[in-house]
C-alpha cells in the first residue's frame, strides 16, 4: 500500500515539474542554457525514481521514543484513542470504517460474534469501545455495557490472559470507570446504589441495590459520592490502592433506631468501596437480561473479595477520603475556640468529640491514639495520617483514635477526660477484655498533648496534692463534687493497656513561651469552665493564709506550662512506669548546637528525656507532625513496635 501510494506521487510530481521546466525551456532565447538547467531541475525527481525504486511494499521506518511510548500506553483512558487491541480487531474485522460511520451497529456485529474462538479478544474491544461511544454519546447504557463486558473480560474462563498482559488493568479501570458514570444520578453526581433496572445496547441490566439495614459504626449510609472526582489540596501524596470497585465517600446518618456508636461522628464522611457482581455473564449476553448485585464494603476491614475462583483486591483511595473528610469540617473551627474557653462544647454527635475512632472499631488491631497541642486539633495529624493510611503494613494491624479537648483548661483536667475516655471505650468496644491488641495501645502527643500524654503511665501518689494543700485528701473539708473532680484529676495511676508513648516536641519541663508577654497574653484569653473555677476558689480556701499570694483563678494551661510552675516540675520527676516503651521526637530550629536549640516554642533541654528507647531531632519548627522526618520517624516506631522488621529479616 505504501509502495503504490508514493509511484502514484512521483507520477503526478514528474508530470507536473516537466510541463512547467518544459514551459520555462521554450521561452528561452538561449535554448543550450535552458536545456542544461532543465535537466537540474528534474535531478531531484531522478533521483525520487531511484528511491522509489527501491522502497519495498513491506518494510519499517524509524520512530521517536515518543512515539513508541505512546504505542505501548495508547487506550481509552490514557489518551482518548483506543488500543493496539482494539486497534487490531477492528482492522481484521474490517469494522474500522464502520465503528467511525456507525459505532451502534458495529458494535452490535461484534456482540453478535461473542460465543466464537475469538470471544475473550472482542470482550476487551466491546468493554474499550463501549466506554469511548459512552463519553461521546452521553449515554448511561453505554458505559454500563462497559461494565457488563469488561467484568465478562477479567473473569472469563475461556482463555484467560497472562497475568503480565496490560489489558487486564485496562479492564478494570474501564469496569471501574464505566460504574461510576453509569450509576450517576442525572442532577448532582451521587452513585446510586438502589434497587433498579437500566437499558443496555442489547438489552437491560436487572440491579438489586444495598440492603436497606447496611450500617457502618452503627450509622447508615446515604450521598455517595465518587472519590475520582475530586482533586486533593494540602497533602504530599495522594495514595490509592489499585484494584476492582468505585471508591466512593459517603455521609453517615443516624439509623432508624436513632442509635450510632458513639466514637464515631455524625454526619462524617467515610470511605466505601461499592462493587457490582454480576450473575451467568454467558448466559446474559444471549439472552440480554444481565442481573447484578451491589455490595458495599468497608475496605479498611475487607480489603479483598472472592469472585468465581479469584481473589481481588478492592480499590481504595484513602488520601482523597481523608481529604474529603476534612474540607469545611468544624473541627477546624475548634482550634482557637478550644483554647480559649474552657467549656467549648464538646458534643459526641460531631468532629470535636472527646474521642473518637477515625473508622470503625476493628478487633485484632492496635489502637494508636493522636493528643493534639496548645490551640490544635486532630486535623493537625493529617499529613502524618495520610503517610500512615498510604501504608498497607500499617493499616492492616493498627486502628487510629483521636482525643480533642479544651486546650486551654488545666492539663491535669484535660489529662483525667484523656483516662476516661480511653477506658470507657475498651469497656465498650471490649467489655470481657478478649482482644490482646487493645492491651498494646499506643498514643502519640504533640507538645501540652505530650504531658496529658504522659499523665497516663505514670503514678503520681499524693505528688500532685501535696503541691495545694499539707492536708491529707482525706482529711481536708470538701463538697462531694470537687472531691470526685479532684481525686480523678490529681491522683493518677499508669493504664495498664498502654504499651507505648511517643513525645513530640513535648515541654516536660515547661515551655519558655509561657513566661512574659506572650504567656500573659494566652492566660488573659483563656476562659475556664464554671465548674473548674468552682473547684478553684474551694481549694484555695483549703489555706486561707495563703490565699492572698495564691492566683485568684485556678491555672490555666499556659500556667502549668510555666516552667516554674509546681505542677510541670512535679509532673517533670515522675519515672514513666516500668514496661513503657518511650519514644521522643524533638524539633530544633536552625544549624547550632542540638542542646542549646529551641524550636520557637520548647527548648530541647525541655524536651530532652534521659533513658529513652529512642530520641531523634528533628531540624524544625515547633509543629512538626507534618515534617517528613517526623512521619518517618513514627512509621519506624509503628514497624517496631509490632515487629515488622523482625519478620522481614526472618522471611530473607
Amino acid at each position: 500500500m505504501l509502495y503504490a501510494c508514493l509511484v502514484f506521487l512521483y507520477l503526478i510530481i514528474w508530470v507536473l515539474v516537466r510541463l512547467a521546466a518544459w514551459e520555462y525551456v521554450c521561452t528561452m532565447t538561449e535554448p543550450a542554457v535552458g536545456i542544461r538547467k532543465y535537466l537540474t531541475s528534474i535531478a531531484p525527481i531522478a533521483i525520487l525514481i531511484v528511491l522509489c525504486g527501491c522502497a519495498t511494499p513491506v518494510g519499517v521506518s524509524r520512530i521517536s521514543t515518543r512515539d513508541a511510548d505512546r504505542v505501548l500506553t495508547q487506550n481509552i483512558l490514557s489518551t482518548g484513542r483506543h488500543s493496539v487491541f482494539s486497534q487490531q480487531v477492528l482492522a481484521r474485522l474490517s469494522l474500522a470504517n464502520r465503528y467511525r460511520t456507525d459505532p451502534e451497529k458495529a458494535l452490535a456485529e461484534l456482540h453478535a460474534g461473542l460465543g466464537g474462538p475469538d470471544e475473550y479478544a472482542r470482550l476487551f474491544v466491546l468493554a474499550e469501545l463501549s466506554f469511548e461511544y459512552a463519553k461521546r454519546s452521553g449515554r448511561r447504557r453505554s458505559y454500563l455495557a462497559c461494565a457488563v463486558y469488561a467484568y465478562a473480560f477479567l473473569f472469563s474462563e475461556i482463555d484467560p490472559a497472562s497475568p503480565y498482559d496490560p489489558r487486564l488493568r485496562l479492564a478494570m479501570d474501564m469496569y471501574n470507570r464505566a460504574l461510576t458514570e453509569g450509576l450517576r444520578a442525572k442532577k448532582g453526581g451521587d452513585v446510586q446504589l438502589h434497587e433498579q433496572t437500566r437499558p443496555l445496547p442489547f438489552g437491560r441490566l436487572e440491579l438489586s441495590g444495598i440492603a436497606p439495614d447496611i450500617l457502618y459504626g452503627g450509622y447508615q449510609l446515604k450521598k455517595f459520592q465518587p472519590l475520582v472526582d475530586f482533586k486533593v489540596r494540602g497533602l504530599r501524596n495522594r495514595y490509592r490502592r489499585p484494584g476492582i470497585g468505585v471508591a466512593l465517600t459517603a455521609q453517615t446518618a443516624l439509623a432508624g433506631d436513632g442509635q450510632g456508636i458513639q466514637w464515631m461522628p455524625l454526619g462524617a464522611r467515610v470511605p466505601v468501596t461499592a462493587f457490582v457482581r454480576f450473575k451467568d455473564l454467558r448466559t446474559a449476553l444471549e439472552t440480554g437480561i444481565v442481573s447484578g448485585t451491589v455490595e458495599l464494603y468497608d475496605v479498611d476491614i475487607v480489603p479483598q473479595i472472592a469472585i468465581d475462583n479469584h481473589t481481588v483486591a478492592l480499590e481504595d483511595d484513602p488520601s482523597a477520603a481523608l481529604a474529603v473528610r476534612l474540607e469545611g469540617a468544624p473541627v477546624w473551627d475548634f482550634e482557637f475556640a478550644g483554647f480559649r474557653k474552657g467549656d467549648f462544647n464538646l458534643r459526641k454527635d460531631d468532629l470535636t468529640g472527646i474521642l473518637t475512632f477515625f473508622d470503625p472499631y476493628v478487633p485484632g488491631r492496635i489502637p494508636v491514639v493522636f493528643v493534639h497541642g496548645t490551640a490544635s486539633s486532630p486535623a493537625r495529624w493529617a499529613e502524618m495520617l495520610n503517610e500512615l493510611l498510604g501504608d498497607p503494613a500499617i493499616v492492616s494491624r493498627y486502628q487510629f483514635w483521636f482525643f480533642t479537648y479544651n486546650t486551654g483548661n488545666p492539663i491535669n483536667f484535660s489529662a483525667m477526660h484523656l483516662r476516661e475516655q480511653l477506658l470507657a471505650a475498651l469497656a465498650d468496644v471490649d467489655p470481657q477484655a478478649d482482644h490482646a491488641a487493645l492491651r498494646r495501645m499506643i498514643i502519640i502527643g504533640h507538645s501540652q498533648g505530650g504531658l496529658l500524654t504522659k499523665m497516663t503511665v505514670v503514678s503520681s501518689g499524693t505528688r500532685f496534692w501535696d503541691d495545694i494543700s499539707p492536708e491529707s485528701f482525706e482529711q481536708v473539708s470538701l463538697k462531694d463534687e470537687t472531691r470526685d473532680v479532684v481525686l480523678r484529676s490529681t491522683f493518677v495511676e499508669p493504664l495498664p493497656f498502654v504499651e507505648r508513648v511517643v513525645f513530640i516536641a513535648t515541654p516536660h519541663r515547661g515551655s519558655y513561651r509561657a513566661r512574659g508577654i506572650t504567656g500573659k497574653i494566652a492566660r488573659s484569653l483563656v476562659s475556664l469552665p464554671a465548674r473548674v473555677t468552682n473547684v478553684s476558689l474551694e481549694l484555695i480556701q483549703l489555706d486561707p493564709a495563703g490565699a492572698a499570694q495564691k492566683a485568684v483563678r485556678m491555672p490555666t494551661s499556659i500556667d502549668n506550662m510555666d516552667p516554674g510552675s509546681s505542677f510541670i516540675q512535679t509532673l517533670a520527676s515522675l519515672p514513666v512506669d516500668d514496661g513503657v516503651h518511650v519514644n521522643s521526637i524533638i524539633p530544633v530550629k536552625g544549624t547550632g548546637p542540638i542542646e542549646q536549640g529551641k524550636d520557637g516554642v520548647v527548648s530541647y533541654a525541655s524536651a530532652h528525656l534521659e533513658g529513652v528507647e529512642s530520641e531523634l531531632v528533628v531540624r524544625s519548627e515547633h509543629s512538626t507532625q507534618s515534617n517528613p522526618q517526623t512521619i518517618e520517624e513514627v512509621r519506624r516506631i509503628l514497624y517496631r513496635h509490632v515487629g515488622i522488621y523482625e519478620e522481614a529479616a526472618a522471611q530473607e
